[in-house]
């Protein structure tokens, strides 16, 4: 039976955010030009290519290691993974989910970045939840080596809770 993790063990600085789904939740905003789908087996490559991009630090190895890992988690279910592709069919963000109502990843390609994607993005993913019966979602980040996706978070209303969960 597959747990509710935390993918890496914490670092000093990372911490554990959870934004409660209630009544309150906003809708997600679109930027004008992006669209947002669902991920699909062909955008496995892509998605690999941005989240090596975005966080740059070899942590998911290469595709052919990363994809069976991915694919093979119990919690990985392909509906729960929001793609946003610009004008021209790119793939500009990603929230990729697990089952349990954690993020795992979460991902703006820098030429993408300050337009609200990863704003409409997070919104999608509390909506999702909420509608799926999720009390709350999660994610981990690092208040310093990460401190604008940190401030994104405080902003929609995410607060520390223990590793525990």
């Amino acid at each position: 039976m597959h747990e509710n993790k935390t993918p890496r063990s914490p670092t000093p600085n990372d911490i554990r955010l959870r934004k409660v789904l209630d009544d309150t939740l906003a809708a997600p905003h679109w930027p004008e030009g992006f669209a947002m789908r669902v991920f699909e087996h062909r955008d496995a490559q892509a998605l690999h290519a941005l989240l090596a991009e975005v966080f740059d630090d070899g942590a998911d190895g290469p595709f052919e290691e990363w994809w069976p890992r991915i694919a093979g988690d119990a919690e990985f279910d392909p509906s729960l993974c929001f793609l946003a592709i610009d004008g021209k069919g790119l793939l500009a963000g990603a929230a990729l989910c697990w089952t349990s109502g954690f993020v795992k990843d979460l991902a703006v390609h820098p030429e993408a970045r300050r337009l609200g994607l990863g704003e409409a993005l997070m919104r999608h993913v509390f909506w999702t939840f909420r509608e799926r019966g999720a009390d709350h979602v999660d994610l981990k980040t690092n208040t310093v080596e990460n401190t604008a996706a940190f401030r994104l978070y405080e902003r929609l209303g995410m607060i520390p809770v223990g590793w525990e969960g």
